[in-house]
């Protein structure tokens, strides 16, 4: 039986190149200040990038999850956790590291307003 930080280590071994991309710019708290951790059980799910503190998980996934029942109600069970979730494609990441930068910082700026009724 795997334990979950067997699995977490594993993941890091097999990540993608898009992973490896934006893990380089979110590690050592690089994304506007925030704490990001790496293939992070959260349930019975892994987050690819994970945010306790911006209440984010962010997901970077390739062709093969497109119209994803999985990742779908894996989006719901992080929603019902009280988390956010961004998902790039693998070719986002690795072309227009900036745009998905943006849009990152832009979700963290985000949750920090106070909510108006």
């Amino acid at each position: 039986m795997d334990l979950p930080r067997d699995r977490a280590r594993q993941l890091r071994r097999d990540s993608t190149d898009a992973e490896g991309k934006l893990w380089s710019r979110l590690r050592d708290r690089r994304m506007v200040g925030k704490k990001f951790y790496r293939n992070y059980p959260i349930g019975p799910f892994f987050a690819y990038f994970f945010s306790l503190e911006a209440r984010l998980v962010i997901e970077v996934d390739g062709s093969q999850h497109a119209g994803s029942m999985t990742d779908q109600k894996r989006t719901e069970f992080l929603n019902e956790c009280g988390y956010r979730v961004l998902r790039f494609w693998n070719n986002e990441v690795l072309g227009d590291i900036e745009t998905v930068e943006q849009a990152i910082a832009d979700a963290i700026e985000e949750f920090g307003k106070p909510r108006t009724s």
